[in-house]
């Protein structure tokens, strides 16, 4: 695959081919230039490599062009040649902005060396710039992510936002399975009404009853007051159940006659009080398999499951994973008022690796961690603050990493078939087995 390209600077023949001749036996794409004007035609902040510059040119220096750059781009890394008059110079320059100096005669490892890790810091610019715009292309929405299956869900919970049904949430532990019941509500003609979450594996079977039909006083000891419940509570609005697998069977039935008569009595009343609710319900496990084993009233079931809506695990929305991690780092630091440290190229490959059984919950812990320890991520370290994962086999991760790489091109080009077969570097045909191959639709990376 096609390296990012480099720009070369340098009004000596005989040097510029040299360096040429030795970027391009390294696979590196090189443009070269014989005088500093020429490349700034060429050369933009969205310049995908580095610059390498003499400092000794005619007209205008290596000095004014790494100016003339760092206004261009104050984050683009120009690496300058010096011959050993000019190393003063050239350490004075790197006080100013420069990445880098390559002195005269050039040695070949130091000069790849230089360019590596050169080429490694524009990637990891131009990846947080990608990860910021696309945070900030985000606005307001608190659903967080830009791959086929989150997309669909946000378009989902749109047009069932308006249906104003009983609705099951159905996801795994930590796929934010609450987060979307608000977005329903946020988004429904409820929204001025309460939203009232329960988790009903938290609350006592004894405690249940009383939580969520209220009390009369002297309903049962200790209940000296009348208290209304959570049903009531959520009139004209919405109340969420999450884990609704725990509610008890002796309560179900209770339950599913206020679903169908939208009406509710307080312990300790024999007066019926009309309640107009949506109910959304939220399961981390199947419903129906349970219904039919007997565990869960299989009436209830139907009543809540009007309108099914499923969370994609993390491991299925690999394309959020680090935009998510990025924006939890972000409101990490925020919050614990420490400045974010820098997300590496490593710390991106190595958030891709892992398997995120505890789905966004855990992507939030880790984001956390990060910010407030400065730990440097590893699959050693991932393993030690959650279950261990099993890495993929290195095909595997090869194929994701070049998954991720057709992605960020069809980005970067807008979903043009032609500017990203030829930024790979790869032939057209080529591109749309890849295409086809991991079920990338160029048409998401299109502008409206």
């Amino acid at each position: 695959m096609t390296q990012p390209p480099i720009c070369v600077v340098d009004d000596h023949e005989e040097i510029r081919n040299a360096l040429v001749e030795m970027l391009e036996l390294a696979d590196y794409t090189v443009a070269a230039f014989s005088n500093a004007q020429a490349a700034l035609l060429t050369l933009s902040e969205h310049w995908q490599g580095i610059v390498i510059s003499d400092i000794r040119m005619p007209e205008m220096d290596g000095f004014e062009l790494l100016a003339a750059l760092q206004a261009l781009d104050a984050d683009l890394p120009v690496i300058l040649i010096t011959g050993h008059g000019d190393i003063q110079m050239a350490l004075g320059a790197i006080r100013s902005g420069a990445y880098d100096f390559i002195e005269k005669p050039f040695r070949r490892d130091h000069l790849l060396e230089v360019v590596r890790r050169g080429l490694d810091k524009r990637q990891l610019i131009l990846e947080n710039r990608r990860l910021k715009h696309a945070i900030e292309a985000q606005g307001n929405d608190v659903i967080i992510g830009q791959s086929p299956a989150i997309t669909a869900l946000k378009e989902k919970i749109v047009r069932l936002a308006q249906a104003d049904v009983n609705t099951l949430i159905c996801g795994e532990t930590g796929t934010g399975k609450e987060l979307a019941a608000r977005r329903l509500h946020e988004q429904s003609e409820r929204r001025e009404g309460p939203f009232v979450a329960i988790n009903c594996a938290a609350l006592p079977e004894s405690m249940m009853e009383a939580e969520l039909f209220g009390h009369e006083a002297g309903a049962f000891t200790d209940a000296k007051k009348a208290r209304i419940g959570k049903f009531e509570y959520a009139h004209l609005g919405t109340i969420f159940l999450d884990e609704v697998e725990s509610i008890p069977l002796s309560l179900a039935v209770k339950i599913l006659r206020v679903l169908q008569e939208r009406q509710v009595e307080r312990l300790g009343s024999n007066q019926a009080i009309d309640i107009d609710i949506r109910v959304v319900a939220a399961t981390k496990t199947d419903l129906k398999v349970l219904a039919e084993e007997g565990a869960f009233r299989e009436d209830l079931y139907y009543r809540l499951n009007v309108v099914e809506l499923h969370l994609p695990p993390l491991r299925q929305r690999e394309q959020d994973i680090v935009l998510l991690f990025r924006y939890f780092v972000d409101q990490a630091s925020n919050r614990f008022n420490i400045p974010a440290p820098d997300i590496s190229l490593h710390v991106i490959d190595t958030l891709m690796q892992h398997k995120w059984p505890g789905n966004v919950r855990e992507l939030i812990n880790v984001a956390e961690r990060f910010v407030l320890t400065d730990t440097l991520i590893d699959q050693h370290t991932l393993a030690n603050w959650q279950s261990a994962p099993s890495l993929s086999s290195l095909p595997n991760r090869i194929e994701q990493y070049e998954k991720r790489l057709i992605e960020e091109a069809l980005s970067q080009a807008q979903g043009s078939i032609k500017r990203t077969y030829e930024g790979l570097g790869i032939a057209r045909k080529t591109l749309y087995d890849k295409l086809a191959k991991y079920g990338i639709d160029r048409h998401r990376f299109m502008d409206d």
